[in-house]
């Protein structure tokens, strides 16, 4: 799926909600207005001092809007020259920002917002519906939302333009004082402009601080706000516009005045800053990166061409927090980052090739920036592919929410070669099934790129540590599998997943092999004879695609996959649980599975053209027998109508 269907996709929940509007009672409205006229910046810059700064950015009769305020600046237009409003573009979802959208929209006045902030307009009355008040440690301000659904023409996505007119508005990503925050950046009337929001307040202020604490006792906001400008500098910005107090002329003096400032109060508490992440070098030709959320490594061979290994977010305040926020429909945000230490320290020129240790999102959400801003080719392990280029078909723990191609694929066993180096690539289950390890001699020294399947030890056992996670696909001998492995190439150096590259021994190395296979035999202890793999294993029975996109009156394919873990074939019978109006065919299904094998059944699915769905989202079930057993409805489908 193309990243812009995706998006669309994305947006479906909210507009079939909004197709059927449940009637509601008026709002009413205070009378207050701001007591301000715009003021001239620039020749065709102005500004709106309203329950936010309004930026006015003119080009003839025709404007576009940075925040909106009450809507009050629609009152002034005219004394400007201007008869339309083409755009408002939102800088970030708070209520100051957009408390009169609605007068915009009832005016036709296209909504562009923050990508990872839409659902807090589009959705909003859904967000208040499930916003926890009880029981409060994630003190996040999204509490400051609108309380009524604003209908959003377009998703303004980081690192993408705006084109209107003459003016170019690139979208830099700069969470800070919310997590979607976005600064628009246009040359206006001769000067690069910074509309930053509330990225900062003055030269060395911020406008508050409750805005940038997330959770309990955190001050996560100061974080990302510090990286924010720093990266914000990077652009070379002549002028800020926030969103509350002054123009600042001398862009580049305020943003290294606030991070100061902020660096200062963090440091009263906290130690760490990801704006102080930098990669290393393990040898001439690997670069480690081990502060991010996840290791991730770059080979960079002799023409300067680099492969990395893995490819996460910039450190675990930029994960955490901005996997929590994410809507269901939407994907977790990405920030670059290291990638201009790599060229400015290490002679980087391209990154050429990204090659995810395995399929989980904090290791590999950076890749389709990567494809889509340097050109990057994905490479992997062959059954990462499917979840990759269709991640709605699965339910697996941390799963990226966007589709992107990969370029190639290997076999277990398979050897190739990336400029002067050789690789041999195998799979390593464990931590998930969707895992590889791959084994290659960097600046002489065989290197093990192992992913999640093992940290360094902490045990008296002396054995490394390992996670098991039953929603990745655990079988009772995956990590055995994997160890195996690792003791066969007898890798000098291992670079983890998380933390630095560490040294194995083969006491190290023994000691978990032995490990793994006292937990298999707890596996077979615990569970119910013959039953061990079925009772680690959540969707031996599954539906695919486990969230359907469907079409009213056009039919969609959909299997049911069923994995037999037993040395003889088992019997199935298998009916979908839908809405009666469904057509479904064949309404059930009976078949046999193949000792330890996996059987692919289709049916075929059509909702009626008129079908009214009870949410935007809902679920399906799928009812089960296994030979002549009723289990019940045992597995399920998430659904979402186009």
């Amino acid at each position: 799926m193309k990243r812009r269907d995706f998006l669309h996709s994305a947006a479906l929940p909210v507009s079939v909600a909004e197709s059927r509007p449940a009637a509601r009672p008026a709002e009413t409205e205070s009378g207050f207005a701001p007591n301000a006229v715009p003021r001239k910046i620039t020749d065709n810059l102005f500004v709106f001092e309203d329950t936010c700064n309004v930026y006015i950015v003119r080009d003839g009769p025709k404007a576009v809007l940075i925040d909106f305020g009450s809507g009050r600046v629609l009152d002034h237009l005219g004394s400007l020259g201007v008869n339309k409003v083409e755009w408002i573009l939102h800088t970030h979802h708070h209520r100051d920002q957009c408390q009169g959208d609605r007068k915009a929209v009832s005016r036709g006045i296209p909504i562009a917002v923050p990508a990872h902030e839409r659902h807090l307009f589009a959705d909003a009355e859904n967000f208040w519906r499930n916003r926890r008040v009880f029981h409060l440690y994630y003190v996040y301000n999204d509490f400051n939302t609108i309380t009524r659904n604003i209908t959003v023409a377009r998703p303004l996505e980081d690192y993408t333009t705006l084109r209107w007119g003459r003016h170019d508005f690139h979208v830099q990503p700069t969470p800070g004082h919310t997590l979607g925050s976005i600064t628009l950046l246009a040359t206006i009337d001769g000067r690069r402009v910074a509309f930053s929001g509330d990225l900062l307040y003055a030269p060395g202020k911020i406008v508050n601080l409750f805005d940038t604490q997330v959770n309990y006792g955190g001050e996560e906001g100061i974080d990302l706000g510090i990286y924010s400008m720093a990266q914000l500098l990077e652009s070379q910005p002549q002028m800020l516009c926030p969103s509350h107090g002054d123009v600042m002329p001398d862009a580049a003096g305020a943003l290294n005045a606030t991070i100061r400032s902020l660096r200062s109060y963090y440091g009263i508490q906290f130690d760490s800053l990801t704006a102080d992440n930098k990669p290393y070098a393990v040898s001439p030709h690997l670069i480690a990166s081990y502060q991010t959320m996840s290791s991730f490594y770059a080979i960079v061979s002799d023409s300067g061409k680099a492969m990395f290994i893995d490819y996460g977010a910039a450190s675990t305040p930029h994960f955490t927090n901005f996997e929590r926020a994410t809507a269901v429909d939407d994907r977790m945000r990405f920030v670059e980052h290291s990638i201009t230490d790599l060229k400015r320290r290490f002679g980087v020129k391209s990154v050429d090739v990204a090659m995810p240790s395995h399929m989980h999102d904090d290791h590999m959400n950076g890749f389709p920036h990567l494809k889509r801003h340097y050109g990057t080719k994905v490479w992997c392990y062959e059954n990462m592919v499917d979840v990759f280029e269709n991640p709605r078909g699965y339910n697996l723990g941390c799963v990226l929410g966007e589709s992107f191609r990969v370029d190639r694929a290997f076999r277990n066993g398979e050897r190739f070669r990336w400029e002067e180096f050789e690789f041999e690539i195998t799979h390593s289950p464990g931590h998930t099934e969707y895992q590889m390890a791959l084994f290659t001699t960097i600046d002489g020294q065989k290197v093990a790129f192992t992913g999640d399947a093992f940290h360094p030890p902490n045990r008296a056992d002396a054995s490394m540590r390992h996670s098991l996670i039953f929603r990745n696909h655990v079988e009772n001998d995956s990590h055995l599998k994997s160890i195996r492995k690792l003791i066969e190439h007898e890798p000098a150096l291992i670079a983890p997943g998380h933390g630095k590259p560490f040294v194995p021994t083969r006491d190290m190395l023994l000691a978990t092999e032995h490990k793994f296979r006292r937990q298999q035999q707890a596996f077979a202890d615990i569970l119910p004879d013959g039953e061990t793999d079925f009772g680690l294993d959540p969707s031996w029975v599954s539906l695919y695609p486990y969230q359907l996109l469907l079409t009213p009156g056009t039919p969609q394919p959909v299997e049911v996959r069923v994995q037999n873990y037993k040395p003889e074939a088992i019997r199935m019978e298998v009916a979908l649980v839908a809405p009666a109006e469904w057509s479904i065919e064949p309404r059930s299904l009976k078949f046999e599975v193949p000792p330890h094998s996996k059987v692919k059944q289709p049916v075929r699915v059509m909702v009626p053209r008129d079908w009214v769905a009870p949410s935007p989202r809902f679920a399906i079930a799928c009812d089960v027998m296994r030979d002549g057993k009723y289990l019940g409805q045992i597995t399920e489908a998430v659904v979402e109508l186009t």
